[in-house]
């Protein structure tokens, strides 16, 4: 009887759990204080990383005065903010490019297939949930986590597929990969 209860809770609450196919990975949880009259007041701010492995990911804030709940806030915040990654077919990505944000600069290069991922944790952990299987970065300037992290989103965001060169252009991708 007190194991059936407990495994209907445990349902119940996995229920909870959305099944949208993403995954997640906190990147930091810091305690942020602020100082009032009456003394002062603690919360937990997180960055959380979102991403289905197939070249969707996102990257969001949660603020709140418990953890879960905090996780749970930069999740939905992550959710809001997905972008679309252009992989080719190695699982790398179609060139070379530098990203900034703030004073965090990473250099994303392309690799070839066995390469795997050479990558610091922030930025590691965006190509993962990005669904890149072959790259190497550099992180250059500040080694922020938060910064790092969305350098690396806005390197991700501006990369372009060959595709796209060429439908630009009017040219074939033939002609733009020459």
């Amino acid at each position: 009887m007190e194991a059936d209860n407990r495994d209907r809770r445990r349902n119940s609450r996995n229920d909870k759990e959305p099944n949208d196919g993403l995954e997640d990975k906190v990147v930091t949880i810091k305690r942020v204080t602020k100082v009032v009259k009456g003394g002062r007041n603690m919360r937990f701010s997180t960055l959380v990383v979102v991403g289905d492995k197939e070249g969707h990911v996102g990257v969001g804030l949660g603020k709140a005065t418990e953890i879960p709940e905090a996780i749970r806030k930069g999740r939905e915040d992550a959710k809001k903010h997905m972008i679309s990654v252009a992989l080719d077919e190695n699982g790398s990505i179609a060139h070379d490019f530098i990203g900034h944000f703030g004073g965090a600069q990473i250099l994303l290069k392309r690799a070839p297939e066995g390469t795997g991922i050479i990558a610091g944790g922030p930025a590691r952990i965006v190509c993962e949930l990005s669904g890149i299987r072959n790259i190497r970065t550099k992180s250059l300037g500040s080694n922020n986590k938060q910064n790092v992290v969305l350098a690396a989103i806005d390197a991700l965001q501006q990369i372009t597929s060959p595709e796209e060169v060429a439908r630009k252009r009017g040219k074939s991708v033939e002609e733009v990969r020459a």
